[in-house]
């Protein structure tokens, strides 16, 4: 599946009404976990989620992972966008937030976050899902947007079964 996602072509960075997003993504999932089917490699995983949900979510300005690296670290991992953060404690921002608490953060207006990390000036809201394997946290899903409310609770809800069925067959990691 080189292609990537088989969807009408959408311009970055626009905001489609939340509908027509829901069904975008609906549209996309068949094909995403078409093409990570089998693979267990969480680099691989991550690098294609990032790709390929780059492509599906045009009102994200920022796509991808921080991963677990530590106690509370988060460290960015493959992702889609202009530069990330390096590093993110658990105590900092929203993806620390999300990794603490374990639980999906969506924030439909980042300046009334408290603690916010501006990685992009331009974000405006976020989404931001844990991603968990063997029932330890292993990395957080971030999605950023410059337009105030740009993900929707039904979106967040699909992208955390995608999480879920994606990361499930994951492994241990090795040493």
């Amino acid at each position: 599946m080189s292609e990537g996602i088989l969807l009408e072509k959408a311009e970055r960075g626009v905001l489609l009404p939340e509908a027509a997003r829901v069904a975008r993504l609906e549209a996309a999932l068949p094909q995403i976990l078409a093409a990570v089917e089998g693979e267990t490699d969480e680099v691989a995983l991550e690098a294609t989620l990032a790709c390929l949900l780059w492509d599906t979510l045009p009102q994200a300005n920022w796509c991808g992972f921080y991963r677990r690296v530590g106690e509370r670290m988060l460290a960015v991992g493959p992702y889609q966008g202009g530069m990330g953060c390096l590093r993110i404690p658990f105590e900092r921002g929203v993806c620390g937030a999300c990794a603490r608490t374990e639980a999906t953060q969506l924030v439909p207006d980042v300046h009334a976050f408290p603690g916010h990390i501006a990685c992009d000036d331009a974000t405006r809201s976020e989404l931001v899902i844990p991603v968990v394997a063997g029932g330890r946290l292993i990395a957080v899903l971030d999605l950023d947007s410059p337009h105030p409310e740009g993900f929707s609770a039904a979106e967040a809800r699909l992208l955390e079964g995608l999480l879920a069925r994606v990361f499930s067959p994951v492994a241990e990691p090795l040493g």
